[in-house]
C-alpha cells in the first residue's frame, strides 16, 4: 500500500511519540507499504522551527533527507497537478501546508497519514 504522510505523524514516528495512533504505527511498520514524505514537511518543520513554534523537531528539521534515507521512505516531488489541485481546494482552510499535503493524497489516489480533521473537510481520505 502506498501512503503519504502528514508531518506530526512524521514526526511522531522518527521520535517514538505515542501519540501515533496504533493504526498509523502499523502502517509505518509494515514493510511491503511505501511511505511517501512530501517537500512540504520538511518546509513545515524548517519554518515553525525557524518561527520558534516545533523547537524540539531542529535535528529532524536539519537532517531530513538522511532521516527519510534511513527509513526507507520514498519522497514525493510537487507537481504541477498538485499545485493546482491545491489551489483549487474548497474552503476557508488557509494553510498552505495542509492544502498541499490534501492535493497531493487527491491527485495520486493514496490515503494520508494525518490525525488532523481537516483533511476530511478537504475530501481527502486520511487514515489514523
Amino acid at each position: 500500500m502506498r501512503v503519504l504522510v502528514d508531518t506530526h505523524a512524521f514526526f511522531w514516528w522518527i521520535v517514538d511519540n505515542p501519540r501515533l495512533s496504533v493504526r498509523a504505527r502499523a502502517l509505518f511498520i509494515e514493510e511491503d507499504n511505501e511511505i511517501l514524505v512530501s517537500p512540504v514537511v520538511a518546509w513545515e518543520l524548517a519554518t515553525k522551527v525557524r518561527l520558534g513554534k516545533w523547537p524540539e523537531a531542529l535535528p529532524l528539521a536539519t537532517n531530513i533527507a538522511s532521516v527519510i534515507n534511513e527509513n526507507r521512505f520514498t519522497p514525493l516531488a510537487i507537481s504541477i497537478e498538485h499545485a493546482r489541485t491545491a489551489g483549487c481546494l474548497p474552503g476557508r482552510h488557509r494553510d498552505p501546508f495542509d492544502r498541499m499535503l490534501a492535493a497531493q493524497s487527491q491527485v495520486e489516489g493514496i490515503p494520508l497519514i494525518s490525525a488532523d480533521p481537516v483533511f476530511r473537510a478537504f475530501g481527502t481520505t486520511a487514515i489514523w
